[in-house]
């Protein structure tokens, strides 16, 4: 039945005030065969709303490709929450930040030199509209006016903290509305400073996102948009981890739930998150201020529900303060979840990345070094190698324009690794190292930042050159490492020690269950099960293990891989019934 949803003095839906109770679930960071249980789990908790945000750079992998399939079809997330009577919010902005790689940018428009984002550039704006043509023939039947649940949607993403183009801001909702965008329009930003000046449009209901003192940030926002509704799109009741920090981050529940209180006590919620999720494969995002620092693989952000999906004290505090405000209905989780321990796993056999090189890629020969997004790679690895015939010992090395981490090798040996900042640097090494015959460069993008103005500097690999001694050198060969196809591995061909390599293991599974993959004593690199990316390990934690939904285990025999780039391995892994979040 159609509907109709009014943004006025307040929120009505068909004529009738809502107070809106929501709770954010990404769909592209859960596996779609527990959409049903995490969004069930949301309607017991109280709520009578969902949000997500969209991720162009998933739907939209390689210019002009889409995919609205499997874990992306988000037209499948959203209807299953309208079967359980659930409304919906949708942020289709083309940059959602998000923790998310890119912010949701997809990485090929950095394949265009001088390419600016978020503001009134043309190249950049015929994307989205290509983007947004397509897009919207997949959600606006999904309206409330068209007998959907979405009952509202985002123009922009927290745009008062990045630029001040209103004329973009007011140019994104129309185009939202070209391509049949029905229902009403926001905005989100911190209420403080410019940020909500800058990031308005005109017409828009302005909303706020922050994560303590609710009732303060009200009254900064009733100051701007007097006698409309208020409502915090997002209430950050968790944080993101990073590689590195001393522990997961924590919230202090009592104080969330008094803050959830003070903003329902006036006003309308998105909970941010509700559920975490997992960044899997290479789609973590980064920040940068001083350093560089790349988001874990899990994003558990000490959500309502943890990263699989387990009931929390907050989700226990939050809905007592919920039911204040609402009937707290009763509703049958019909997804039956466990969690299960496949025990130690000895590794099987082994194979180098070097030899193995022309089985996992084909060569791509250039006088200097290209970008990954200059060579249409988007994630991984990429390695750079070229031989070195008027080098005398190497005295000093320098990558110009490389990002993120770089490991070098002389002669496939370990000569250094480079570390973001590192790489703006000359590196002198004492007393010379050896002449060799061969140099190879192996680069990994760790996640391209999802915040602030560095958005437009995320070229990956090496974008400039390469110094040695004080010159450039020419004349490299490149291999592309996404990690997509390694069907072509070939194990006869032995792994040398302290290089980077592959490492096998399988199980059997007579149970499917959830289950956590342990990887104590390993150095860095990322895991697949299947073929399928779960994601980046690093001993630096505060990650110790990787989260492996049960849909993705198979009944019988099951096949681990893992990439390691340090040489550190110890032989094993093991599956365990719990995490380890650090």
């Amino acid at each position: 039945m159609k509907g109709r949803f009014e943004i006025k003095d307040d929120f009505y839906l068909n004529g009738e005030k809502i107070k809106i109770i929501s709770g954010s679930i990404h769909y592209f960071r859960i596996v779609p065969q527990y959409w049903r249980d995490r969004l069930e789990k949301l309607k017991a908790l109280g709520c009578n709303t969902v949000e997500t945000y969209i991720p162009w750079n998933l739907h939209e992998r390689e210019k002009g490709v889409f995919d609205f399939s499997g874990m992306l079809d988000i037209a499948e997330f959203v209807k299953t929450a309208q079967e359980l009577g659930l409304w919906v919010i949708l942020r289709p902005t083309p940059y959602i930040c998000g923790e998310w790689e890119f912010g949701g940018f997809p990485y090929w428009l950095l394949k265009e030199d001088g390419m600016r984002f978020r503001c009134m550039y043309e190249p950049y704006l015929a994307h989205v509209r290509d983007y947004y043509e397509k897009l919207f023939q997949v959600i606006a039947p999904l309206q409330i006016t068209e007998g959907g649940p979405v009952i509202f949607m985002q123009v922009e993403n927290e745009y008062g903290s990045y630029g001040d183009d209103r004329v973009y801001m007011n140019y994104l909702k129309q185009l939202m509305i070209e391509n049949g965008c029905q229902v009403p329009l926001v905005t989100s930003d911190g209420p403080w400073g410019d940020f909500f000046e800058c990031g308005e449009a005109d017409g828009v209901l302005q909303t706020g996102n922050f994560g303590s003192k609710g009732a303060l940030q009200f009254s900064l926002m009733k100051k701007k948009i007097g006698n409309k509704p208020l409502m915090c799109m997002e209430f950050w009741v968790g944080w993101f981890d990073s590689w590195g920090v001393s522990c997961h981050q924590r919230g202090d529940i009592e104080e969330h739930a008094k803050d959830l209180d003070e903003i329902l006590s006036e006003g309308h919620v998105n909970i941010y998150m509700f559920i975490g999720g997992t960044n899997f494969g290479f789609t973590n995002g980064a920040n940068y201020y001083d350093v560089l620092t790349p988001d874990v693989t899990s994003y558990d952000y000490d959500a309502l529900l943890t990263e699989d999906g387990q009931i929390t004290p907050k989700y226990e505090a939050f809905r007592k303060v919920i039911s204040k405000y609402t009937q707290i209905p009763k509703v049958e989780f019909t997804t039956r979840i466990t969690r299960k321990a496949y025990g130690r796993l000895e590794q099987r056999r082994s194979a180098g990345l070097f030899p193995n090189l022309e089985n996992l890629s084909k060569a791509i020969e250039n006088l200097t070094p290209q970008s990954m997004e200059k060579l249409g790679q988007g994630y991984g690895y990429i390695l750079y190698e070229s031989l070195l015939k008027y080098e005398g010992d190497i005295e000093r090395i320098r990558l110009y324009g490389a990002n993120d981490r770089a490991n070098i090798y002389l002669d496939e040996k370990p000569l250094v690794t480079l570390y973001d900042r590192e790489l703006l640097e000359e590196k002198s090494f004492d007393g010379a190292a050896p002449k060799g015959d061969k140099i190879s460069i192996l680069v990994e993008n760790m996640g391209r930042v999802n915040y602030g103005p560095m958005l437009e500097s995320q070229r990956k690999g090496i974008d400039r050159c390469v110094q040695i001694n004080g010159h450039q050198h020419y004349y490299w060969k490149q291999y592309c490492l996404p990690m997509e196809d390694l069907t072509g591995l070939d194990f006869e061909k032995p792994l040398a020690e302290g290089t980077p390599g592959f490492y096998e293991f399988s199980f059997e599974a007579e149970e499917i269950g959830d289950t956590f993959l342990d990887f104590d004593g390993w150095g860095k690199g990322c895991a697949f099960l299947n073929g399928y990316n779960l994601g980046r390990f690093w001993e630096i934690g505060p990650q110790k293990r990787l989260y492996i939904p049960a849909p993705l285990i198979r009944k019988g025999i099951n096949t681990i891989l893992l990439f390691e780039t340090e040489g550190k391995a110890p032989g094993f892994i093991t599956l365990c019934d719990e995490p380890d979040v650090g």
